[in-house]
């Protein structure tokens, strides 16, 4: 196998040509005689590269204006205390827990009050997500959250919930930029950068006008939105060379057709590998086919002691990091925007070679 696919759940693949261009630009960035990584954040090189990155995720997501974009750090967890910070106001809270993620989430946002749970699909094992019309919430609670997809268990769901009466606080960490959204829909999207955005080191934060003012006044203020906000997200130093590369990525999505071609192309990806995993006696995913993440693919094989040797023989052949996550064991593939068709081929390629080997 000539090419090398890297299924890596994140920090993940990004795309060829933006690595290609951060190498071309990484000594001299346009003539200046400086890296983007030496780049003074608040100086007249870098601001102009803040600012277009912003434009260009607010283009191609279709961020409305009255939402602010925020380019923060601490990774998506972080998010998981500064969101009571800054909407709790001495309201409560519910909680959706469809995976580990969305369930460490409620577990992190406990030491503040009045914290509930939603609805959980733990008791099956995480194997579908919770139906919106099946969460338990009250409407004077300040937000309701979940997770949009479960980069561990593989569960995505598809369809924004429509009946909630509270803002919707989601954790898209996995599956940001992966297809269209509907915006509107939400009061605060959150996100990592290290699957379909950029490098590890930058979290986004779009949220509405009407819920940035609602801090705590302990909330220290590299944590507070409305302040990061009113200071561009540069109340102390951001992740420059983060934010640098994902605007190169916000570029590639919209010179290849923008989220909808994107959408496409990742679900024949996803339909491609589930459908010879289904075909196969060999292998199997268990998870509810309204719920199958188009980003994360988790799958076994019935024989659990030959999944280290897949690992390993995969790793030979040129795929990388596919060993399932250490809480739940098996195999996974996390297959994001930049990955190829050729990758998703290669692998079903190689398991089929692997298939006839140990059936």
């Amino acid at each position: 196998m000539s090419c090398r696919y890297n299924f890596s759940a994140g920090p993940a693949i990004l795309p060829k040509e933006v690595l290609e261009q951060v190498q071309s630009e990484l000594i001299d960035w346009h003539g200046t005689g400086m890296s983007v990584i030496e780049m003074s954040h608040r100086g007249k090189q870098y601001l102009p590269i803040l600012d277009e990155a912003e434009n260009d995720l607010r283009n191609i997501f279709s961020i409305p204006k009255n939402y602010k974009v925020l380019f923060l750090q601490g990774g998506a967890i972080t998010q998981n205390f500064m969101v009571p910070m800054n909407l709790l106001a001495g309201r409560s809270a519910s909680y959706v827990a469809s995976g580990y993620w969305s369930k460490r989430t409620y577990n992190d946002a406990q030491p503040f009050e009045n914290i509930h749970l939603a609805a959980s699909s733990e008791s099956i094992d995480f194997i579908k997500a919770p139906d919106a019309s099946e969460w338990k919430y009250s409407t004077s609670d300040a937000y309701v959250h979940f997770c949009m997809n479960e980069t561990i268990h593989g569960v995505e769901y598809f369809d924004v919930p429509e009946s909630i009466k509270v803002p919707l606080v989601c954790d898209m960490s996995s599956n940001i930029l992966s297809r269209p959204m509907d915006i509107d829909k939400f009061g605060v999207i959150y996100a990592g950068a290290q699957k379909n955005i950029g490098p590890a080191g930058l979290t986004l934060l779009i949220v509405r006008d009407d819920l940035i003012d609602f801090a705590d006044k302990k909330t220290p203020t590299t944590f507070n939105w409305k302040i990061q906000s009113d200071n561009k997200s540069m109340i102390n130093t951001p992740s420059t060379f983060s934010i640098y590369v994902a605007g190169l990525v916000f570029k590639w999505i919209e010179k290849n057709g923008g989220l909808k071609m994107i959408e496409k192309k990742n679900i024949e990806k996803a339909d491609y590998l589930y459908k010879y995993i289904d075909s196969s006696s060999f292998y199997y995913n268990n998870i509810d086919k309204n719920n199958r993440s188009r980003m994360n693919v988790p799958f076994r094989i019935h024989d659990d002691e030959l999944t280290m040797k897949f690992v390993a023989e995969a790793e030979e052949q040129g795929l990388y990091q596919l060993k399932g996550h250490r809480l739940v064991g098996g195999l996974r593939a996390s297959i994001y925007n930049a990955m190829p068709m050729e990758g998703i081929e290669a692998l079903v390629e190689f398991m089929e070679i692997f298939e006839k080997k140990y059936q």
